[in-house]
């Protein structure tokens, strides 16, 4: 007797080792998916390339170029350095309207936009006197410019309006950046402004891919916006004070002060750690898709090897329970079906939407394991059940990829259920005295005739 059981606790181990030989194919699949998203990426720059990519739109910064003299030794004279200086607003007021629609690159889309920005930003005049007066270097004041930060300015469309103190004027281009972002400038003089107060309006249209974030370059910076997406994603420093969403679309509104970001209102170009802040302070709305059919192949990969485990385990239990004989490479066909699941699930996906495709790659893998069950077990019953334990246990993976922050405590729970219910299961069965049927001992069989 102990030979046969000697048998079945190999059995086991062998059902074990085949479980974990499916997690090779299972990574290839991991590994496919990353392919096919790092495809979509490519095919979302694609279409940024020629539209404009996430947005990044701050308001207008008056920079003024400087020069200094520095000592380099007693015996010679001082030399002179340039440099230039920056100057936040008192107020901005932005009002952004988006209109929103999905462009397509082969089979993969992304939305896109143009926004309608209205920008309102007034320098006060005890500001530019205080600026002036706090500079260690002498200021350049005909040379000033008024700069205005743009992520992607392949996405500039059009400037319908720019007005300094009521007057037209026209944007340059430049090779000076703000932090990592270009800058459209337009030219300032200020000693022609005898530290008057500057007022700058602005009207301009830029399109974008994905995302659009502001930047708070302000005293206080005041923005509204507005568009046809009924799925934001609110990111970056700050979330809205106040926000709207409806069968239309979404309204927010946020209100940032300089006391909300970790820079100051006028800073040496160059100082340290300016970039990282700027970049640091970035806030904004995120076109989020809902329906992303990558992450939900991904979050479906991660309980693969439980659920190929579950089934084995079902098969065994069935195997133990009738006292039949499942050959292991029949185990090993099983488990094949079960990661096939998965690039059935990937390739229907990207082409009809991750909900139908799983209904369809879960139906299609239960009917084949629950007929091969038929056959292996001699019994339509045994496989029909099969096939409707295998269609639960899909069901109950739908469920965890849906719940998202619940995952882990509803994965949690339904592993346990399965465990108490293999332990019920298998209560009364005496391992030390199981003989598979097939297999019965020459003395066994002798007893009986």
């Amino acid at each position: 007797m102990a030979k046969w059981t000697q048998t079945v606790t190999a059995k086991v181990l062998g059902i074990g080792v085949l479980a974990l030989l499916m997690t090779i194919p299972l990574m290839q699949v991991s590994g496919l998916v990353g392919e096919r998203q790092q495809l979509r990426e490519t095919a979302i720059a694609q279409i940024a390339q020629g539209w404009g990519g996430q947005q990044v739109l701050g308001g207008p910064v008056l920079t003024v170029p400087t020069l200094s003299r520095v000592a380099v030794a007693e015996i010679q004279p001082p030399q002179v350095r340039v440099g230039s200086e920056s100057m936040l607003a008192d107020e901005l007021k932005m009002d952004v309207a988006l209109a929103v629609q999905t462009r397509s690159y082969g089979i993969y889309t992304a939305p896109v936009f143009v926004s309608t920005v209205k920008m309102h930003g007034q320098f006060r005049a005890q500001d530019l006197a205080q600026f002036r007066r706090a500079s260690n270097a002498q200021w350049q004041g005909s040379k000033a410019e008024l700069r205005l930060p743009i992520g992607d300015l392949r996405g500039l469309q059009e400037v319908s309006e720019l007005r300094i103190n009521g007057k037209p004027a026209r944007f340059d281009s430049s090779a000076d950046r703000l932090g990592p972002w270009p800058n459209v400038v337009v030219p300032i003089d200020l000693d022609t402004l005898a530290d008057q107060p500057i007022d700058v309006e602005i009207t301009l249209k830029l399109a974008g891919t994905e995302s659009l974030q502001l930047l708070p370059l302000a005293r206080s910076t005041d923005v509204t916006m507005r568009a046809p997406w009924r799925d934001p994603s609110f990111i970056g420093a700050a979330l809205p004070l106040e926000h709207q969403l409806d069968a239309t679309g979404f309204s927010a509104h946020w209100h940032m002060l300089d006391l909300n970001r970790s820079y100051g209102q006028h800073w040496v170009d160059g100082g340290n750690g300016v970039t990282e802040a700027l970049q640091a302070s970035t806030f904004g709305v995120q076109l989020y898709q809902p329906v992303d059919v990558y992450q939900r192949n991904v979050r479906a990969g991660k309980y693969g090897l439980l659920f190929i485990a579950m089934t084995f385990v079902a098969f065994f239990l069935f195997e133990i329970l009738k006292r039949l004989r499942v050959h292991p490479v029949q185990y090993l066909l099983v488990g094949a079906a079960l990661a096939t699941f998965y690039v059935v699930l990937l390739a229907l996906s990207e082409q009809i939407g991750f909900g139908p495709a799983y209904a369809l790659a879960a139906i299609a893998v239960a009917v084949i394991v629950g007929g091969y069950a038929t056959a292996v077990l001699h019994a339509r019953r045994a496989g029909l059940l099969l096939g409707g334990v295998l269609g639960l246990i899909y069901a109950m993976l739908y469920g965890l990829i849906a719940a998202e922050q619940y995952a882990l405590l509803i994965g949690a729970l339904v592993l346990l259920v399965m465990v108490a219910l293999m332990m019920y299961l298998t209560r009364r069965i005496d391992w030390y005295a199981y003989v598979p049927a097939s297999t019965e001992p020459p003395a066994a069989i002798m007893d009986k005739s």
